[in-house]
């Protein structure tokens, strides 16, 4: 019997409903190509929980630090939010597209500041 969204084993209801749903679909499919429903349940839900974590969708909802681009020294850097140098430049331009491509690979914000301190802007990829 395939399964869906309203209709799943017992045994996935306290999956979070993203990871279930895709449990569902595994499941379905192993039972397609003839797994016992017990086996197919139980890789279905295991292969779900792998996808999950690789996912990045759940990588984006991990807590990322932001990035901070400030005055450096003899020029600017960009600093994780409470952490330490990741990056030095000559300019602010380098730093910022720095921050603002890490930032977007990350799924944070990038906060660049002006030489006084206070914030001039911000690139929220979250």
């Amino acid at each position: 019997m395939p399964w869906n969204k309203r209709d799943y084993p017992v045994s996935m209801k306290n999956l979070e409903p993203r990871v279930r749903e895709k449990a569902v679909d595994i499941a379905n499919a192993l039972l397609d190509e003839g797994y016992d429903e017990g086996r197919a349940i139980a890789i279905a839900t295991a292969k779900a929980k792998e996808w999950n974590e690789e996912h990045p969708e759940h990588r984006s909802k991990k807590r990322r630090p932001k990035l901070h681009v400030v005055p450096h020294e003899d020029g600017w850097a960009v600093k994780e939010e409470g952490g330490a140098v990741r990056y030095q430049a000559g300019t602010k331009l380098e730093a910022v597209d720095r921050a603002k491509e890490w930032a977007s690979d990350a799924n944070t914000s990038a906060i660049v500041h002006r030489r006084d301190g206070t914030v001039e802007t911000s690139h929220n990829y979250s």
